[in-house]
């Protein structure tokens, strides 16, 4: 009779682990010189697409107790990510270079550490319009069309021959090859 072992799992650790929340210099140089007109939107997108982007989680309320002196009390709290709607309706995840950037806009959030392309995934998960990185500050950066899934499935930017900008990525990964260009 064969030995029953019961399903492992295994928990994949962050590579992050010893993160200091410091903002990527390469990634914070690129974004700067976007919001300077100094460079282009895909040389700014190549710089993040392998950066660390940390995610905000900030609590939220869920039930309220009042106690015998009529105080209110959290008695139960969930923990989210924020996505910030826009008048007419569009949706974006926040995420931010460094601690902060993250700071400035909300000192209570919780910085997540994630890879640029998992944060877009989240986005694209979650039917967000884009991801934007760094919000509160004078380098703000919005990627959104066909840039997000494609930075969600690990697409890079890279320069071709001609000086121009192509997506690299696979076929099956976020779209067929045709249209991979990006803006700017």
């Amino acid at each position: 009779m064969a030995e029953e072992h019961p399903q492992q799992r295994l928990i994949q650790g962050s590579p992050y682990v010893d993160d200091d929340g410091a903002a990527d210099p390469v990634l914070v140089t690129a974004l700067r010189q976007y919001g300077a007109g100094a460079c282009s939107y895909p040389e700014v997108l190549a710089a993040l697409a392998g950066a660390r982007l940390l995610v905000p989680v900030v609590a939220l309320l869920g039930e309220v107790e009042v106690d015998d002196a009529g105080l209110a009390h959290d008695k139960t709290s969930d923990m989210a990510t924020v996505l910030l709607t826009a008048p007419d309706g569009r949706r974006a995840l926040l995420a931010f270079s460094g601690t902060d950037t993250l700071r400035a806009w909300d000192p209570e959030a919780r910085p997540v550490p994630v890879a640029a392309h998992l944060a877009a995934a989240t986005a694209v998960q979650e039917g967000a319009d884009a991801l934007v990185v760094d919000v509160s500050s004078g380098h703000r950066l919005t990627v959104g069309g066909a840039d997000l899934p494609r930075l969600a499935a690990g697409w890079r930017p890279v320069r071709v021959a001609d000086g121009g900008w192509a997506w690299l990525g696979s076929d099956d990964a976020a779209g067929s090859p045709e249209g991979t260009g990006t803006g700017g």
